[in-house]
């Protein structure tokens, strides 16, 4: 069972309660939230999210991205203690049970969610499956910053709401920049296994300076977001700035970070600033309304 886990990551589900919390908190905004269907959107991401984790640990170990001079934490397949025929059939699970969440978020916001929940889950496998796997073509940030940031979040209030605003998407871009944060730390980590697995990330496509630009710039973003929505809203949309100090010491974290262990805890970390920035944007919107 402890393998199971592990294969999840799930130090890094905090990425999924973000959105979901601010699309809830945008839902409030645009007059309630449907709490139904807000637990329905947060367990339908755990499980695509999960789906996701279990794809990449086949698929990359299918193609020998996860060798034994991995800096990372070890994973399942790779190591050989799940096979990927099983592994795929875990991912497969948790597929399905995203799109049972799905069914009754159709049930209750109509046939919009098909079309979401469908890219969603195709993009998850398509992330390092399938003939033109993202990751391995330097399109893993684009992903990560739509589904797991502007798609994430509108679509929670879609299905709370029936209708998306501008003030989901805007606040989604945010999480989206700071949940493809943490995929930089994991592409600067893996960036010279990937390289050699023929693995094509933007960590290796710009070297890991590129890359530690590209972790600046989306932090920036985030807190950029929070200050715009702070004019445009009012002085409640500040609080995400409360998060600041910790953006900027995950900054220095990876700019010091020159091995697997310093790496991984940066990753954790960043995971955890998308929550406190998530839940304080959240808290922010509700507060502003």
């Amino acid at each position: 069972m402890n393998v199971w886990l592990q294969a999840a990551r799930p130090r890094t589900l905090t990425t999924s309660v973000a959105p979901v919390a601010v699309g809830t908190a945008c839902a409030y905004a645009d007059g309630g939230v449907a709490w139904g269907a807000a637990i329905a959107a947060l367990l339908g991401a755990f499980a695509i999210q999960i789906g996701t984790n279990f794809a990449n640990d086949a698929f990359d170990a299918d193609r020998g991205a996860d060798g034994p001079d991995r800096l990372g934490p070890p994973r399942a397949v790779a190591q050989g203690w799940i096979t990927s025929r099983a592994m795929k059939l875990a991912m497969a699970i948790a597929f399905a049970c995203a799109t049972a969440c799905g069914i009754y978020l159709v049930s209750v916001a109509g046939w919009p969610v098909v079309a979401i929940g469908l890219a969603s889950i195709a993009s998850g496998i398509a992330y390092t499956g399938g003939p033109f796997p993202l990751a391995y073509h330097g399109l893993g940030d684009v992903f990560v910053l739509a589904f797991f940031g502007v798609i994430a979040t509108a679509g929670t209030t879609l299905v709370q709401r029936g209708h998306i605003d501008s003030l989901a998407i805007v606040s989604g871009t945010a999480i989206g920049a700071l949940a493809t944060a943490v995929l930089v730390v994991n592409n600067v980590r893996d960036r010279a296994g990937d390289a050699r697995a023929g693995k094509r990330t933007l960590a290796v496509r710009l070297g890991r300076r590129g890359a530690l630009i590209e972790y600046v710039l989306l932090v920036a973003a985030a807190y950029a977001i929070a200050g715009a929505l702070a004019i445009a809203r009012g002085p409640w949309l500040l609080l995400p700035l409360l998060t600041l100090p910790l953006g900027i010491s995950r900054i220095r974290a990876l700019l010091r970070a020159i091995d697997g262990p310093s790496h991984n805890r940066c990753l954790a970390a960043t995971a955890q600033l998308v929550l406190a920035f998530g839940v304080s944007l959240a808290a922010g919107i509700v507060l502003s309304t």
